[in-house]
């Protein structure tokens, strides 16, 4: 059963008794603005068992539209003991952040169990759900504009069906991971997922994942750096995607060129038919403003001279690890972080806990560090 919900109150009603967990997804809008636009929320309430295969449960589909919606949502959100679970949530718990001022938790990501289970790395929702259970959903309101009103009865199906089968997946992952002896694994990986949402900031060096970067000169690499910083901040500030502010061809270009004054630069910026002219004046400041850190900025073109033996010895063996594991490829450690293992000589954020454990009496010999 499925229902509209357009008042606080009838949330409130709904959720007064409070349920050990629920299924929760989003639809959100982020093709025009910095921060994923919230438009719709689903919750699953289970009911208890309908006498078939699986638990019947109540749809809410909450329209976060209305006035003092977002408040509402706030105590099952942050309720420590009601699970919530839900399938790659990352974008999700950013627009709960930017719209609520929370991210739900605790917190189960099918996605997540799904590749500490074996069952595939990545897996879509409709995938993941089709495999373990054989259901298939329709796939028709992918593009849908979930900011109108109303929503039509395709979409709030389509909605629906996002949350319906949540449990199912929950109970099938969770005893998957349970026979393994990996639910502590899932609990790290959800934990990490929500501290990413809680603070999630703009990146330190956000020049290292630009190819482009990496044929830059130092003093290029620092003007670039400035250029992004600032790109990232004003972004934020004003609820426009990054491309829109300053895309990444003409950064790259501006700080390649090093303008010598102000018209040179406005030049740069009339040359190009996507340039922010009106920001001229804001740009060139950019560029003319050393950064405090900007010394300590990794040279981009570490990627070009980094040991690729080396490289490949270390995916070796987590390959190897993986299989050992049964892990899908990627899980256990992708190429990025490997490359930042070898490049900071520490173990990076994202190989902590159970992934060190795993790796480190592997991967230290390859590194000639026993730390």
């Amino acid at each position: 059963m499925s229902l509209w919900i357009n008042t606080p109150a009838a949330l409130q009603a709904h959720l007064e008794r409070r349920p050990a967990r629920i299924g929760l997804d989003t639809e959100f809008v982020r093709e025009r603005t910095f921060w994923p636009q919230l438009a719709l929320v689903q919750i699953a309430i289970e009911n208890g068992h309908d006498g078939g295969d699986g638990p019947s449960e109540t749809i809410l589909l909450i329209d976060p539209l209305v006035p003092g919606m977002a408040q509402a949502l706030v105590p099952v959100l942050t309720d420590p003991a009601v699970l919530k679970i839900m399938h790659s949530p990352s974008e999700d718990l950013v627009a709960f952040r930017h719209t609520c001022g929370v991210v739900p938790k605790p917190l189960f990501d099918t996605q997540q169990a799904a590749a500490l289970a074996g069952v595939g790395a990545g897996l879509g929702y409709q995938k993941l759900l089709e495999q373990l259970t054989g259901v298939a959903l329709a796939k028709g309101e992918t593009r849908s504009d979930w900011l109108r009103r109303p929503l039509s009865p395709s979409q709030l199906e389509y909605a629906a069906d996002d949350v319906r089968h949540l449990f199912e997946l929950n109970d099938i992952l969770d005893g998957m991971l349970d026979k393994l002896g990996r639910r502590e694994w899932l609990a790290e990986d959800a934990a990490r997922t929500i501290v990413n949402a809680e603070n999630e900031a703009p990146e330190r060096w956000p020049h290292l994942s630009m190819r482009s970067a990496s044929f830059l000169d130092r003093d290029s690499q620092r003007r670039l750096l400035r250029l992004l910083r600032w790109r990232d901040v004003y972004a934020r500030e004003t609820d426009r995607p990054r491309n829109w502010v300053l895309d990444n061809e003409l950064a790259v270009a501006i700080a390649r060129r090093a303008p010598t004054d102000r018209q040179e630069l406005q030049d740069q910026l009339d040359a190009h038919p996507k340039a922010p002219r009106k920001l001229g004046d804001t740009i060139w400041r950019v560029l003319d403003t050393p950064l405090q850190d900007e010394d300590e900025a990794p040279d981009a073109t570490l990627g070009e001279t980094r040991d690729k033996q080396q490289l490949r010895r270390l995916q070796d063996a987590v390959a190897a690890r993986s299989a050992a594991l049964g892990l899908p490829d990627g899980v256990l450690a992708s190429r990025r972080w490997l490359e930042a293992l070898m490049d900071q000589g520490t173990w990076p954020d994202a190989l902590a806990g159970w992934r060190r454990a795993a790796l480190e009496a592997d991967l230290a010999p390859l590194l000639g560090t026993q730390e």
